[in-house]
């Protein structure tokens, strides 16, 4: 009689098996704890932690040619210095009470930078860049919020100079050939926009909303780790099904060898018994 096969639940519940399974248990349990933890680190908050609304000189938190960072960004400063002649541009498509209009941005010398650097100042909105005059002469006091340049607009520029699409600081410095400050100021002040023609209108920004970037790195690891939980019992499965693969030839193989002996028994009773019979 063929013996039965053992099947795949048979030697699962050896012992044996059942603590393999306990261990890959305890495996996927460390993977996703892992995963879980790098899936949190990979969103970083960003966080406003110091008083932006205090103003702080310029010349004091902040230095040229340095990128601007959270430390600095959305900062009430005070800058004391003179605008720059011929350097005012136009920053297109910028709202001002659902009314899309230009920012007058024009180059400001810092009276106290290390090498006479500029930082561009948006000196106030205008409906139409044509009415708007040159900024003021001679020394000024400006208080205003320090931010962050913008990219550079991807393309070819369309639009006709002075018109720029983006405020971006490096673009600026190549079209002045100054050494700037690598972030803006939007004036608060007013005396940027105190030209008896400019017939600008002030520009209020508030502080940048607190936002979220994710880490692809780490949220990737978190993917990874969860991957690994999967296999962990996949290499389980796979060890117990080997088992039963094998131990199911091994039986079909005792089961071939008893036919093939009982055949030969077979034939040397019936050899013996001719003999007898002769």
């Amino acid at each position: 009689m063929v013996p039965h096969p053992p099947s795949f639940w048979d030697i699962a519940r050896q012992p044996k098996w059942i603590a393999m399974l306990i261990l890959a248990l305890v495996m996927a349990t460390v993977f996703v704890v892992l995963s879980a933890w790098q899936f949190g680190a990979s969103r970083s908050e960003t966080v406003q932690h110091q008083d932006t609304e205090t103003p702080a000189p310029l010349t004091e938190i902040y230095e040229p040619a340095r990128p601007i960072t959270v430390h600095e960004a959305d900062r009430i400063v005070d800058v004391t210095g003179e605008f720059l002649p011929e350097t005012q541009v136009f920053i297109a498509e910028r709202l001002q009470e659902g009314e899309s209009g230009y920012w007058a941005v024009a180059a400001f010398q810092v009276a106290d930078a290390p090498a006479g650097e500029v930082i561009p100042v948006v000196r106030g909105w205008a409906e139409d860049y044509d009415a708007v005059g040159p900024p003021p002469e001679g020394q000024l006091t400006l208080q205003g919020r320090l931010l962050p340049t913008e990219a550079p607009a991807p393309g070819p520029r369309e639009l006709p100079y002075p018109l720029l699409s983006t405020l971006s600081v490096a673009e600026l410095i190549n079209l002045w050939d100054e050494d700037s400050y690598s972030g803006f100021l939007v004036d608060f002040s007013g005396e940027a926009g105190a030209s008896g023609s400019s017939s600008l209108e002030g520009v209020w920004v508030g502080t940048q909303p607190e936002g979220s970037s994710i880490n692809w790195l780490n949220l990737f690891y978190a993917v990874e780790w969860v991957v690994f939980a999967g296999f962990a019992f996949y290499f389980w499965w796979r060890m117990v099904r080997d088992a039963q693969q094998r131990q199911a030839e091994e039986a079909r193989l005792d089961a071939e060898w008893e036919e093939q002996w009982r055949r030969e028994q077979l034939a040397k009773q019936q050899a013996a018994q001719a003999e007898e019979n002769e």
